[in-house]
């Protein structure tokens, strides 16, 4: 049986939406914010979606790459029935969304990138940024564990905050020999090293009739540099691509500016 990742249905509508999280996390980051969108979109179903190898979407098969998430999104709207005319994907979900777009976009409307920028990486830039940092440092914490919270006091001996710490705290689930990670760590670094090198430019810049790709750049984030960003607010002529700033968010916009990523979102699909 073709795999299906694990998914969340809110809302009875006909029309279907997919959100997406980021690396390292799980549909649960977004439960809450989704359950209020879709009390604001009546005739939509917003679905939300683990990755392969993270949270419930256990059991994919390798290549884990940007392109293999995109194909499961294909698989799951075969499975609900439905082709989806919006995918929202935050930071890794954003290339997935915009991944989804070349591949299988025939019928999408929209696309939301959240806080992702579509071009690749440098070696040096991979390195160091802090996912990869994070990565390492997870294959330090021994598992499985007996309480929760010791993962708190290993990540912030190794220099994390005590605010990631505690996010990761969220990664864990039990088992009956202790607590162990909800996600697959060599799936993870590998769909990582696709992300890096990913470029996903032709998806927002080529001259098109649709979809529509929406750029949400969060104004306090500090993934950007200023030249993607001058890039992504001059599209080329025929490219349906727009840039937005929220104003006051950091990369987790979703939890910094709720109310305003949400009316951004109502407005943008009620266009």
């Amino acid at each position: 049986m073709s795999f299906v990742p694990g998914h969340d249905v809110f809302g009875e509508g006909d029309r279907l939406a997919l959100v997406c999280h980021g690396i390292l996390g799980s549909r649960q980051n977004w439960r809450g914010f989704v359950r209020r969108l879709s009390a604001d979109l009546p005739g939509w179903r917003l679905v939300t979606v683990d990755h392969r190898n993270h949270g419930d979407s256990r059991g994919a098969t390798g290549p884990h790459t940007v392109a293999a998430c995109a194909d499961d999104l294909a698989r799951l709207g075969d499975h609900l029935g439905a082709t989806p005319e919006v995918v929202v994907g935050h930071s890794f979900g954003g290339k997935v969304a915009l991944a989804y777009a070349e591949r299988h976009g025939a019928e999408l409307e929209q696309v939301w990138v959240l806080d992702a920028s579509p071009e690749t990486w440098s070696a040096d830039d991979a390195a160091t940024n802090q996912v990869s940092r994070v990565i390492a440092a997870l294959d330090t914490v021994p598992q499985p564990l007996e309480r929760r919270d010791a993962v708190v006091g290993h990540l912030t001996t190794l220099g994390f905050s005590t605010g990631l710490a505690r996010w990761m705290t969220t990664n864990l689930r039990r088992t009956p020999a202790g607590f162990t990670w909800r996600f697959d760590l060599p799936s993870v670094r590998e769909m990582m090293a696709s992300y890096y090198e990913t470029d996903l430019w032709l998806a927002i810049e080529a001259p098109r009739v649709g979809p529509e790709v929406h750029v949400v750049h969060a104004e306090r984030s500090e993934r950007w540099r200023p030249e993607v960003l001058h890039r992504l607010a001059h599209p080329p002529s025929g490219a349906p691509s727009h840039l937005h700033t929220l104003p006051d968010a950091g990369h987790w916009l979703h939890v910094d500016a709720p109310d305003a990523l949400r009316s951004l979102l109502v407005a943008g699909w009620a266009d």
